[in-house]
């Protein structure tokens, strides 16, 4: 089986509790407005990649970074609910945790009378559900950007976290690709992320090195 596949990053401190890998798959039915990844919308994009070569790699995240489990973002990841349950079941049979998000409301999930969303739903740990909202922007709680979002605990693996969310910060992480791409993940208000990337686009080193900033 396969899953259209946005990006994959084998380590991140800033998409969810604790050490883990992170999944963006490619294609979004619901197209929020504002959302800050809009080109991960088309189902054409991205690439087409084996269930179990994905899982390889996470197997070797796991192994390499100390990984405590893998988180599935979007676009949207009950649009792909059919292949990402089969990786979540390789995953947690590994001892990993599941968390994914979704712009889709909780309700709207359980009652979608849909066997594959539901399955989705059985193999997570922690859900993030609702539509990002923009005139509801709100940062004060980690990995959400809107106030109607949702953390919904399945699973008793992070329940212990409900109490003390906002003692958790957002971390905003930039890396350096070896083609000189800079790439960004993590929470920022959209005017600080632009203020950060007009700032490294008019650095001197990335001028001189022919760099592109993303």
């Amino acid at each position: 089986m396969q899953l259209r596949l946005h990006r994959y990053l084998p380590f991140t401190n800033s998409e969810g509790p604790g050490k883990r890998a992170c999944i963006w798959v490619q294609g979004c039915s619901i197209h929020c407005d504002g959302c800050g990844v809009p080109w991960t919308w088309s189902t054409t994009g991205g690439t087409l990649i084996h269930i179990e070569d994905l899982f390889q790699q996470i197997l070797e995240s796991k192994a390499e970074n100390q990984i405590e489990g893998v988180t599935f973002l979007g676009g949207e990841p009950f649009d792909q609910a059919t292949p990402l349950v089969e990786l979540a079941y390789k995953l947690k049979g590994q001892g990993l945790s599941i968390m994914t998000f979704s712009g889709y409301t909780f309700e709207t999930i359980l009652n979608s009378n849909r066997q594959d969303w539901a399955d989705l739903l059985t193999v997570t740990d922690l859900l993030i559900d609702g539509p990002f909202v923009k005139e509801k922007l709100d940062l004060s709680r980690p990995w959400v950007g809107s106030l109607n979002q949702n953390y919904r605990f399945l699973t008793d693996r992070y329940a212990h976290l409900e109490k003390s969310l906002l003692d958790i910060p957002n971390r905003l992480e930039i890396r350096i690709e070896k083609n000189g791409q800079i790439l960004v993940n993590g929470m920022a208000a959209p005017s600080t992320l632009k203020e950060l990337l007009e700032k490294l686009g008019n650095n001197p080193f990335m001028k001189e090195k022919g760099k592109k900033v993303f």
